[in-house]
């Protein structure tokens, strides 16, 4: 009986773990251990590092050298060098770092905003709602590449512009769909209880609608990390992103695309990372949104 009880219950695990989206988990754990132990730099201990070399120690005599499975490769380089000799993989681990730091900054500051104007839209309605919805279709019906672009080139190329360009029209989409939500659940019958025993609107906006709307904003969240990431690779394509010192994957797809009969692999390996991370986040967000929303759930 206890073997019986014991092989059901590994049968129950293996059958809930078969749910979990596993590639799109490793993807990002991968991507996440690398943004975070590129170097230890932030720990105050810059030669403890994952990268194997720092992301722009240069070899000329090693420049261009094929990844390792090619012929003249070499596992000293396992994806190859670049131009100037720049280890790729090094490169990509610091990349992830960039990428990462900005969709993480982004999402929080326009999950911020967004939310506090679409619930308050949402909730106050009349000309507060009129306002503040016409200004985020004003700020949906631009194009946030272009905007971006704009403000990154008219403020100079760095990490904060970065993240003010991108932040400025991010925040619409999560007006919207707050807002959206909290016009369906301030109908409720608790939201009405609450009102009669005379709560606040800000409490009634706090204590109970919020906690109904968080599930919404979670997916919202994790489904526009991919979206961010894209952006600030495009930007960093053009030249206008964070410096070019500094490593990310958009800049090196940028520098190997005039090298791609000589060494393509400069710019195939970062735009395979942007690829399979804007695709995990977005697996990991259907995933998120069916288990959130009851109505999705398979029993």
């Amino acid at each position: 009986m206890e073997r019986v009880s014991f092989w059901k219950k590994i049968k129950k695990i293996w059958d809930s773990s078969r749910r979990l989206p596993i590639i799109p988990i490793i993807i990002m754990s991968v991507i996440i251990v690398c943004a975070l132990f590129a170097d230890l730099s932030w720990l105050g201990l810059p030669d403890i590092r994952l990268a194997p070399y720092e992301a722009n120690e240069m070899s000329l005599g090693d420049r261009l050298t094929p990844p390792f499975f090619m012929p003249g490769g070499s596992t000293e380089h396992i994806l190859g060098t670049d131009n100037i000799g720049r280890d790729i993989l090094s490169r990509m681990i610091y990349g992830a770092r960039v990428s990462l730091s900005v969709s993480v900054l982004v999402i929080l500051i326009a999950s911020v905003i967004g939310t506090i104007l679409g619930m308050s839209a949402g909730y106050a309605r009349g000309r507060t709602e009129a306002f503040i919805m016409r200004v985020t279709d004003a700020a949906m019906a631009f194009p946030a590449l272009l905007i971006a672009l704009l403000l990154a080139v008219s403020l100079g190329p760095s990490f904060s512009t970065v993240v003010l360009a991108l932040s400025a029209l991010s925040w619409a989409p999560f007006s919207r769909m707050m807002r959206g939500e909290v016009v369906r659940i301030r109908e409720e019958d608790f939201v009405a209880q609450a009102r009669i025993t005379g709560a606040s609107p800000a409490r009634i906006l706090i204590k109970h609608i919020f906690p109904n709307v968080v599930n919404t904003l979670v997916v919202m969240m994790t489904m526009s990390v991919g979206l961010v990431i894209l952006i600030e690779a495009s930007l960093s394509f053009l030249g206008a992103g964070v410096p070019a010192t500094t490593p990310t994957w958009g800049s090196m797809a940028s520098e190997g695309r005039d090298k791609i009969a000589r060494g393509w692999w400069i710019s195939l390996f970062p735009s395979l990372a942007i690829g399979l991370v804007v695709l995990s986040c977005n697996f990991l967000g259907d995933w998120i949104r069916d288990k959130m929303d009851p109505r999705l759930r398979q029993l």
